[in-house]
């Protein structure tokens, strides 16, 4: 006998069915976002943190990359907008990070679990690479944070104050040379380098040019800046440090049409994303405006490169002349391991450069 009970519990359980069904669906699609997070706290167990966050991308079918280490956590991971917004609610309601992650601190863009070749969880010594013990440049002896707002007004004023060759203040973007040659702010100053673990040979080798300035720091997402200005500190000679919170991701969605140009360099399979229509980098071959970035066409190579279309119809798809003209050899060791021949784009690029710019070129303002 069919009752109003066992009616009503089909239809709950049909119910239920279907909503699981839309929901590994909406999980499963291909329509997403990218998310981009950082959180600087103690971690007294980071192989059990990793492996609940391991589980955690898996159960909501999530690619990136997350870095779990005694200092914290930092990750970018892909995904569905319904597991990336279950991905955000979980991390806020973990009890280690309940109250200093919040949902400003996760930066989204489109995109989704396409942009990564697949999920990479692991423990590190520091969760984002700069080669110095945590314990030494520690993140809380960070510069002073300014808010998007904050820092377009300390920006604006700069370059104001440079175009008269009057300004006392550096910006600084403490990215790689790769990342800055498709987008940087206006009138800064974009060390050459191929590492981030390279910054604080840098500032090093270049410290007189930081003497007795005030310092305007940025990065990606903010997290380079903690510890990099840190370093900075640590060296006391600049007079005063700051650094943009949330990074040029945040920035960007304050002012789009601000004073970054160009686009934001991401580390993921999409490689930039825009805000605005400038194109501030040229192709490698032909030197018109272009900052589409590929992998160069040698087998055995990784640099990126920038060639645009008519280049790469005529077959010139490989980071340099060097990589274009002949097959890289490649060398194992007794391990096994292999080896890359260095090509003409690692030659000519010092590991560390020395800045030989005067302080009124700095402040010129220009791009």
């Amino acid at each position: 006998m069919v009752t109003a009970n066992s009616i009503f519990f089909v239809l709950s359980t049909l119910t239920s069915f279907l909503l699981f069904v839309h929901l590994c669906h909406a999980m499963n699609s291909k329509v997403g976002e990218v998310l981009l997070y950082y959180c600087y706290c103690e971690v007294k167990d980071p192989e059990k943190l990793c492996a609940w966050q391991k589980t955690l991308c898996q159960h909501l079918h999530l690619t990136g990359k997350v870095r779990v280490a005694s200092e914290g956590i930092n990750g970018t991971v892909g995904g569905s907008k319904v597991a990336t917004n279950l991905y955000i609610e979980v991390m806020l309601s973990q009890p280690l990070f309940k109250d200093i992650l919040c949902q400003e601190d996760f930066k989204s863009s489109a995109g989704g679990a396409h942009c990564f070749p697949d999920l990479r969880v692991g423990v590190f010594k520091e969760i984002v690479p700069m080669g110095i013990d945590p314990k030494i440049v520690s993140y809380k002896e960070t510069g002073i944070h300014l808010s998007p707002q904050e820092f377009h007004r300390e920006v604006e004023q700069y370059l104001s104050q440079a175009s008269q060759g009057q300004s006392d203040t550096i910006l600084l973007d403490c990215r790689n040379f790769y990342e800055s040659k498709i987008g940087h702010f206006q009138g800064c100053l974009a060390p050459d380098i191929r590492k981030f673990s390279y910054f604080p040979s840098y500032i090093d080798e270049n410290l007189e040019l930081f003497k007795d300035k005030r310092v305007l720091m940025y990065c990606t997402g903010g997290i380079r800046c903690e510890r990099g200005s840190a370093y900075l500190r640590s060296k006391a000679v600049c007079r005063e440090v700051y650094q943009l919170k949330g990074g040029i991701h945040k920035y960007l969605e304050e002012f789009p049409d601000g004073f970054y140009r160009g686009k934001l360099f991401v580390f993921d399979d999409r490689y930039a994303i825009c805000s605005n229509e400038d194109i501030i980098s040229a192709c490698r071959y032909c030197g018109t405006l272009w900052d589409q970035y590929k992998l160069c066409s040698s087998q055995h190579c990784q640099q990126l490169v920038l060639t645009c279309p008519s280049c790469r119809n005529k077959g010139l798809t490989a980071c340099c002349h060097v990589c274009q003209e002949k097959e890289l050899k490649v060398t194992s060791r007794a391990s096994g391991q292999t080896l890359k021949e260095e090509c003409e784009c690692t030659w000519k690029r010092p590991r560390v450069p020395i800045e030989h710019v005067s302080q009124k070129t700095l402040g010129a303002g220009k791009d």
